[in-house]
């Protein structure tokens, strides 16, 4: 009889801070507070920071974007492209109650080809709060 190894791998709360830390670092660069949400694969929440002046409509959002770039295990932009009238996923923003987001700033993390986790960033432009999402995931892949 085989034996069965399961291993799943997801972001602990150390990785969830130090994507936050770049993704913040960013916003600071920029000079737009943002709301900061990581998720486990699974885009169950593992930490969430709102930096002061960030958003208060953006805590769901950016929580939401985490959510829908782990389980989706892609980006949340890609799907915007994909949602719009005549495209496959048109209407996909509806499902789950609304918790799919198809604005950019929700982006998958992924390590050795499996997605461990997501962040998700709100307050800004789409393009504003995926520059700070990248730059978290660049931040933790560094120090991998």
């Amino acid at each position: 009889m085989q034996k069965i190894m399961l291993t799943i791998k997801r972001l602990s709360l150390e990785d969830a801070r130090v994507l936050i830390a770049g993704a913040r670092a960013k916003a600071e660069e920029i000079g737009v507070p943002m709301c900061i949400a990581v998720t486990d694969e699974s885009g169950q929440l593992v930490a969430f920071e709102r930096m002061d002046g960030g958003k208060i409509t953006s805590t769901t959002i950016a929580q939401d974007k985490a959510f829908t770039a782990a389980g989706a295990k892609r980006s949340t932009e890609s799907y915007g492209e994909a949602s719009q009238p005549g495209k496959p996923a048109y209407g996909i923003n509806s499902s789950i109650g609304g918790r799919l987001l198809v604005v950019a700033g929700g982006i998958p993390v992924v390590v050795g080809g499996q997605v461990v986790g997501a962040i998700g960033i709100s307050s800004g432009t789409p393009a504003q709060d995926s520059e700070c999402a990248q730059a978290g995931i660049d931040l933790f892949l560094g120090q991998l």
